[in-house]
């Protein structure tokens, strides 16, 4: 079997997509945006304007895509996996030729009226094409170096081109995501052990690189990593953002302020309370129970997708969902880690929760992708 080719073992029809559709996750999905719509309608004053009124309008329309793309025969998905990955990176690179700058960096390409960040396309083409890069190796080179080498290229180029953007956060998605499905597909240890050892040594490059011609990172992003060790150094400047987020936290106790009482998101100490620290203003009106509710939709969303990939017996089926679950993974564990101070800020919004265009819908776009996989799968007739 060619890479461009798919083995269609099963391809339901009529009604029974719509019976084997993975309901459960779609009602997930939803309480965990509906989340977002209350946060934005509270941070707003009590208006569903300027922020939850649009947000509820994207979600309307990206589950009618999620619907439509789940419907789409898997093998379909499989087939245009390489061009739907090259055509994201062709768009990377329209970025930098024509991209859009906004907030001090470039990462937008306008198509029409359409505003677009490529680098949110990426996270999901890329788990498209590795996932149909092992469903066509086989088994037995998995692990060879030759066959190791590949995908390694495919996520360093997208890789590289969001770094230089500059998006670190995204760049981390794209390397967390892609490494999830390579290790998934059964590539050795070994090289992993390898690829930690080599990420240790550029940590110590690029803090050795400050100051001097070749540095590695940008100020602003040196600077965040000084504001993750030391907030308290300058809680005025670069450690303001996380040390609001902190108060906001904190403040909240076990159960909350109430809704729409929470001081540090209503008297705008707390920055960007809108997109990538409104988890804070959750956790400050809500409480410890309110932002524990949200962690657990967003754990049984995983736990389903890892439930549905286990059942399927489709190697790229299975290796898609799992890297989709993986990205969505990283995309949460990262943000909610970065507003309580665990990691440095990278400028990572909330799934499904953040104010958002291209991310909220691309997200549903690979949710569709795992419905798919779901309604497609080998079942006995």
């Amino acid at each position: 079997m060619s890479f461009l080719e798919y083995n269609v073992t099963y391809t339901p029809t009529g009604l029974s997509k719509v019976l084997h559709y993975n309901w459960v996750l779609a009602i997930l999905i939803t309480a965990a945006a509906s989340v977002g719509f209350l946060m934005l309608y509270s941070v707003a004053g009590g208006s569903f304007s300027p922020w939850a009124e649009p947000q509820m309008k994207r979600f309307a329309l990206g589950f009618v895509m999620m619907f439509a793309v789940g419907m789409v025969p898997i093998w379909f998905w499989r087939n245009v996996s390489a061009l739907a990955y090259f055509g994201s990176l062709a768009l990377l690179l329209a970025v930098e030729f024509v991209g859009a700058v906004g907030m001090g960096a470039q990462r937008w390409v306008d198509i029409g009226p359409l505003r677009l960040q490529p680098s949110e396309l990426t996270k999901i083409t890329l788990v498209m094409v590795l996932a149909a890069y092992y469903d066509w190796l086989d088994v037995n080179k998995v692990s060879r170096p030759l066959w190791v080498l590949i995908p390694l290229i495919l996520i360093l180029a997208p890789t590289l081109l969001v770094v230089k953007q500059p998006d670190l956060g995204t760049a981390i998605l794209l390397t967390g995501g892609g490494a999830v499905v390579m290790f998934l597909a059964g590539v050795h240890f070994l090289y992993f052990a390898v690829v930690g050892a080599l990420g240790g040594g550029l940590v110590a490059a690029v803090f050795a690189s400050r100051g001097t011609p070749w540095q590695l990172l940008k100020d602003y992003q040196y600077r965040r990593i000084d504001t993750f060790l030391d907030p308290a150094s300058d809680p005025l400047g670069a450690g303001y953002h996380i040390t609001q987020s902190k108060i906001a936290l904190g403040s909240g106790g076990w159960t909350g302020r109430g809704f729409m009482q929470g001081t540090q998101s209503r008297l705008n100490f707390l920055p960007e309370k809108h997109t990538d620290f409104i988890f804070t203003t959750l956790a400050e009106e809500f409480g410890f129970i309110g932002a524990a509710s949200l962690l657990g939709v967003y754990v049984a969303i995983i736990v389903f997708c890892i439930a549905s990939a286990v059942r399927n017996t489709d190697r790229y089926g299975s290796l898609l969902t799992l890297g989709i679950a993986a990205t969505f993974f990283f995309f949460f564990a990262v943000n909610m880690s970065m507003v309580m101070g665990l990691a440095p800020v990278v400028g990572v919004p909330l799934p499904l929760v953040s104010y958002g265009g291209s991310a909220m819908l691309i997200l549903m776009i690979g949710f569709g992708l795992v419905q798919s996989a779901h309604v497609h799968r080998p079942r006995a007739r």
